[in-house]
């Protein structure tokens, strides 16, 4: 006896009340008329405002930024005492 391969061909309409998304082929015919200067067009309000969905990640990154810049600032100003220190001690020798 043999075992015959039986392909069955179904169409899904819905799954949990939600249509799947179907893929469409694009034919080589209709070329493709929006170019990449028209997808800006969306982000004209989204550039000049931020997105509130993202504030913890600002946040974040914001708290970084200082914490970098203080440390920056700490390490010039703890730099420019030894230096004021070091040039006081030379004069004091030298006189």
């Amino acid at each position: 006896m043999t075992k015959e391969v039986t392909e069955i061909e179904v169409e899904v309409l819905e799954i949990d009340g939600i249509a799947p998304f179907v893929a469409q082929e694009r034919s080589a015919e209709w070329p493709q008329q929006r170019g990449e200067w028209q997808d800006w067009r969306q982000w004209q309000g989204r550039v000049r405002r931020l997105d509130s969905r993202w504030w913890p990640l600002w946040l974040f990154l914001g708290i970084i930024a200082v914490g970098l810049a203080l440390t920056v600032g700490l390490v010039i100003a703890v730099g420019l005492v030894i230096l004021r220190v070091f040039l006081k001690i030379a004069r004091a020798i030298l006189r």
